[in-house]
């Protein structure tokens, strides 16, 4: 049994989606991260860097629990314990782990300041909104380039597509038209569309 914790940001929504995808029994534990509850001890025994989403699995290796933190290593290790969603070829696999950095090196931090400047700062920024702004639409267009050549970000529908998911599915807090990046919403329709998603997008409820 998997024991998620999580909440409704695009880093939890990856936990959970993957978890439908694989088809893991899980428990979902919310972390209410607008209440400091990633602060508390017990917490941050699983994840000591305090965010969200970790997993326990107690039937880790050797059959051991084992908590795992940060949602990259979550998406690498429930791909590994299934044998799904990350190739066993060396090629293709190191194409998905490509893809999932970009996401966690590009894609989430920028996207995530994004957030900031065009929607939650008290006072307008207009340094931050159009730093953020620009390299956002870039990364919308790294992502369009890719996907005009290839199906998913990986070739096949991968973790690295999962990973991203949830922050595109944010577009319209980037105050990008997907129009725009036709590419990137004929993959965000194909991806809306698997029911696997949809029920992982509602985690938690």
């Amino acid at each position: 049994m998997i024991e998620l914790y999580t909440w409704g940001t695009p880093n939890g929504k990856k936990a959970s989606i993957m978890l439908e995808e694989v088809g893991l029994p899980y428990n979902v534990h919310p972390i209410r991260i607008m209440e400091g509850d990633q602060f508390k001890p017990e917490y941050i025994k699983i994840n000591p860097n305090s965010k969200i989403p970790a997993i326990t699995d107690t039937e880790g290796p050797g059959g051991k629990p084992i908590n795992i933190f940060e949602s990259g290593a979550i998406l690498i290790y429930l791909a590994e314990k299934t044998g799904k969603l990350l190739s066993r070829d060396p090629a293709a696999r190191i194409e998905a782990i490509e893809w999932l950095m970009f996401q966690m090196g590009g894609v989430g931090p920028m996207f995530g300041q994004a957030h900031h400047f065009l929607r939650q700062v008290k006072e307008p920024n207009p340094y931050g909104a159009e730093r953020y702004s620009k390299e956002t639409r870039r990364l919308y267009g790294v992502m369009n380039a890719r996907l005009g050549a290839v199906p998913y970000l990986a070739t096949d529908y991968s973790i690295a597509d999962i990973a991203t998911y949830p922050w595109v599915s944010r577009f319209e807090w980037h105050q990008v038209d997907l129009a725009e990046f036709p590419n990137v919403k004929r993959w965000f329709d194909a991806i809306s569309a698997r029911p696997a998603v949809q029920r992982g997008m509602k985690v938690p409820s």
